[in-house]
């Protein structure tokens, strides 16, 4: 019989610590690229409402209504990805 060893050859222990060192890269980069997104739909979730200002100040004409209900959504959407930008 052969006994097997309960120790972790030293090519998977490399191995693994590639795969952490990875994981660490990748999440490092999201952070990178979520911090300006964050920013962008925080401010746009800020601004945007001041477009409806002229849209709703003579009342929505047929044509208008289309692009009011675009701003909502765009605002929506930009509340949802800036909602932790001052964290």
């Amino acid at each position: 019989m052969s006994s097997s060893s309960s120790t972790v050859p030293r090519e998977r222990l490399s191995q693994l610590r590639e795969v952490i060192t990875d994981a660490q890269n990748v999440n490092t980069g999201v952070k990178l690229v979520a911090a300006p997104l964050r920013f962008v739909g925080f401010w746009t979730a800020v601004a945007l409402p001041f477009l409806y200002l002229p849209l709703l100040h003579d009342g929505l004409k047929s044509g208008e209504i289309t692009v009011f209900v675009t701003l909502v959504a765009v605002n929506a959407i930009a509340l949802v990805v800036g909602h932790n930008y001052a964290r």
